[in-house]
């Protein structure tokens, strides 16, 4: 049986609103059994909670993701509160940029992101990282906060942050987007990153690996994109679970 951990995905969706167990029961008997919901806004914290409860082998975490930014104001503290609230919160975010639908909030995306970056240091949990077209402005944040750390979601982006993520102890995750025909440049850099640097995740139910693309995304298919990043690795589909996992455990060591 593999073992492997989707280090990212949505289980409070409204896209799984009728059928969660079912989902969550498909990813554990293809054998992922560990599974991250992510918090997207401050209000879903009771929410991502009451599934960590629900389902023993999911985990939460805790943020705002960009697309919100003009939502309301969100301090420091209030983010360090929420991500300490429970002991199944194992890192803030998702959190960070997207300059792709609305580059006129980069300031406040700015502010926001740096609000989670100084509660990330406060608690010292790892922080899960969104950018999007934001390549210059990612690296300029996190060089300001070297002692924060966390994973690069759903990486996609240039080998310039690929490089500079990995200097600064920060982990890729693979997502679906590794199995499309036109990733080519990306598998490249995910050729480059060192095993033990490495997550895979699904986004779900966004971005559903081939051969399910087009199709709504759920935790069980993030073993496509493992058997993609296996090949490119040149491993064992189980060597790349155990190996993928055991850096989960190390990056959010309260999920063990």
């Amino acid at each position: 049986m593999l073992n492997l951990t989707d280090s990212h995905c949505h289980l409070n969706h409204a896209d799984f609103g009728d059928d969660a167990d079912a989902v969550v029961q498909r990813a554990l008997d293809a054998g992922v059994s560990r599974l991250v919901t992510i918090g997207t806004r401050l209000e879903d914290t009771a929410e991502l909670i009451a599934l960590t409860r629900k389902y023993p082998q999911v985990f939460a975490t805790v943020g705002v993701h960009p697309e919100y930014v003009a939502e309301r104001d969100v301090s420091a503290d209030e983010i360090a509160q929420a991500a300490t609230s429970d002991e199944k919160i194992i890192a803030l975010g998702e959190a960070g940029f997207d300059y792709f639908y609305d580059p006129d909030t980069r300031e406040a995306q700015r502010k926001l992101f740096k609000n989670h970056l100084i509660a990330a240091r406060e608690t010292k949990l790892p922080l899960v990282l969104h950018t999007r077209c934001a390549e210059r402005d990612t690296i300029d944040a996190l060089t300001e906060f070297p002692d924060v750390t966390g994973v690069l979601h759903c990486f996609s982006s240039n080998a310039e942050l690929a490089k500079f993520g990995l200097e600064q102890g920060w982990y890729l995750s693979a997502s679906g987007i590794l199995t499309f025909k036109k990733a080519q440049e990306l598998r490249g850099i995910f050729a480059d990153v060192p095993l033990n640097r490495l997550l895979v995740e699904t986004d779900a139910p966004y971005l559903a690996p081939v051969p399910y693309r087009g199709k709504r995304n759920e935790p069980s298919f993030v073993v496509k994109t493992a058997e993609m990043l296996a090949e490119i690795k040149g491993v064992s589909l189980e060597e790349l679970a155990k190996i993928t996992t055991e850096n989960f455990l190390t990056l959010f060591t309260k999920a063990y």
